[in-house]
């Protein structure tokens, strides 16, 4: 049984609270030293489907810390030698290396370093960094922060005005949904964003530099777990599609700032 994210989330995490600043900063800095460098860029299940030498770095460097400090934590990642799925009972780390790697390997400063701290399958504690930006994004079950100050989510209630990131990946299936959600932000929103990380897309949700987000398909944990969690700290709402609450299970995601959620699962229900 998944346990409620918001119950777990102000409890005391040991050493491992202190541990989730330190390896997110320290893959942050050891992915940024290699940024606009020349890296060793392979392709995986598509010719953008990318993944650098720096990737396989910085995850293999997390995992070392969290495996020296707490040898039985699951560690859940997109790359090789990390665990899919996050375990039910228990630590896990979920960690996404470099969430942007397209735009890291052009260049782009849109990329960040995540981690997540789950607890018999609960987040209790998230750090999504976004160093070429230089920017942090961090909860610890009393509020997100941005960059060390608090943050909220937007005040925006006009759907007119909302700025919304639909988030997918690169299959056939993917960029169907993806032209659907265009479809509707286009006549019925204020305006679209293709940040190019769907972690950096959910910490800027938190942060009130996004309204919105969507997906009309189920993302992995690597993609969503820290962000979600910051958005629900930062006081927006997460749901799937139907307006059901969004757990790791959906197999869709919406994101907002919570002022006009309903209209928003009425806007894009149909897909």
């Amino acid at each position: 049984m998944v346990v409620d994210e918001e119950e777990s989330g102000g409890d005391e995490f040991d050493g491992r609270r202190s541990l989730l600043a330190e390896v997110a900063r320290e893959g942050g800095e050891r992915a940024l030293e290699s940024f606009r460098e020349v890296v060793t860029v392979e392709t995986k299940e598509g010719p953008l489907d990318s993944v650098t030498e720096v990737d396989r770095a910085v995850q293999r460097h997390v995992a070392d810390r969290v495996a020296d400090a707490f040898p039985d934590d699951a560690l859940v990642g997109e790359e090789d030698g990390a665990e899919k799925e996050i375990p039910e009972t228990g630590y896990a780390w979920v960690v996404d290396p470099i969430d942007g790697t397209n735009n890291y390997v052009a260049g782009n400063r849109n990329w960040t370093t995540s981690v997540a701290l789950v607890r018999d399958g609960a987040v209790v504690g998230a750090v999504n960094r976004a160093p070429a930006l230089g920017e942090s994004y961090v909860a610890l079950g009393n509020g997100s922060t941005r960059s060390d100050g608090p943050c909220t989510t937007s005040d925006r209630a006009d759907l007119a005005t909302f700025t919304v990131d639909p988030v997918f990946g690169l299959s056939p299936a993917h960029r169907t949904g993806l032209a659907a959600v265009t479809g509707v932000v286009a006549n019925r929103l204020g305006d679209l964003r293709r940040v190019g990380s769907g972690q950096l897309t959910l910490s800027m949700v938190a942060a009130g530099e996004l309204d919105a987000a969507v997906s009309t398909v189920s993302l992995p944990p690597w993609d969503t777990r820290a962000g979600v969690y910051l958005v629900r700290e930062a006081g927006g709402v997460v749901t799937d599609l139907a307006g059901e609450r969004w757990t790791g299970a959906s197999e869709s995601l919406l994101v907002s700032n919570g002022r006009a959620h309903d209209e928003l699962v009425e806007a894009f229900g149909g897909l």
